[in-house]
């Protein structure tokens, strides 16, 4: 079975699909030898772990460097950060075929408006992703990969300061989404477990959610997203966020104590080699 294929039985099946994101080489290989059966792409964690101030500052072929590294490492199927695939129109297309071409197995493609300065809202017009999505739907046939999973995001829950407004639009442009030929809508931004479960009842189509961000993991975890039969559930930060919080916490400990006990009680370090060896770096 090709990975494209995979990853759609996997969407169907799993309900949720828990797909934590990566954000080099080594993350990706922790998230398979772990047991998770995909891993999705973060340019938002690319961008932190290259010092990166935002994300905007993530180049396409960074991007696209960064994703392949990533792909060549697992045997699982990953998904890429499309962020808006940095242009429209025919550069758009190629963009999305150098994506296609790394050997991902499906791509996140947003209307946030990354790039465009003299226009102030957070999101860009819905006509410009349903083009988008037409476009990555004639990529598909084209190159005969039906089953390439494509994940349109939505960044309306982040644009307007009314959050019933917020809401009624991230709604219909998930489900315009959908109808354009989208295979998942993305919602971007949900804070509470009575926001997901408004969406999860609201799409006409398979819904995906990002949990265990800093705004809403004491509010609904991936048990609460299989309550609401989500279909994929991506831990944007989550990963980079503790390695770095682990990070900080080990040099704290050794600079004020110039001792490893405390780091071995609170076991914040790995100490089977062996487990290193078998488990991760195989």
């Amino acid at each position: 079975m090709n990975l494209y294929k995979k990853l759609k039985e996997l969407l169907h099946k799993e309900k949720p699909l828990v797909v934590p994101d990566a954000y080099d080489i080594l993350s990706a290989k922790i998230i398979q030898s772990a047991g998770f059966k995909a891993v999705q792409c973060s340019g938002y964690s690319f961008s932190i772990n290259n010092l990166y101030k935002t994300e905007r500052a993530l180049s396409f072929e960074k991007n696209i460097k960064i994703t392949e590294s990533i792909v060549k490492t697992v045997t699982i199927p990953v998904m890429a950060d499309g962020e808006d695939g940095y242009a429209t129109g025919d550069r758009f297309r190629k963009n999305i075929v150098r994506f296609i071409r790394t050997g991902v197995a499906g791509i996140n493609i947003e209307d946030q408006n990354l790039w465009d300065k003299n226009n102030k809202s957070k999101i860009v017009d819905e006509k410009i992703l349903i083009e988008k999505i037409n476009i990555a739907q004639d990529i598909k046939n084209s190159l005969e990969i039906e089953d390439f999973v494509l994940n349109a995001r939505t960044d309306a829950l982040n644009a307007f300061e009314d959050r019933q407004k917020a809401q009624m639009v991230a709604i219909e442009r998930a489900n315009k989404y959908l109808e354009a030929g989208a295979d998942m809508c993305f919602i971007t931004g949900i804070k509470t477990k009575q926001e997901l479960g408004l969406f999860a009842k609201e799409i006409t189509g398979p819904l995906s959610v990002a949990a265990g961000l800093p705004y809403n993991i004491n509010e609904f975890d991936i048990n609460d997203c299989r309550e609401y039969n989500i279909s994929r559930v991506s831990l944007p930060s989550l990963l980079i966020f503790s390695t770095i919080n682990s990070l900080i916490k080990n040099m704290e400990i050794i600079k004020q104590e110039g001792r490893f006990e405390n780091i071995l009680k609170q076991d914040m370090i790995l100490k089977d080699t062996m487990y290193l060896s078998e488990k991760i770096l195989i």
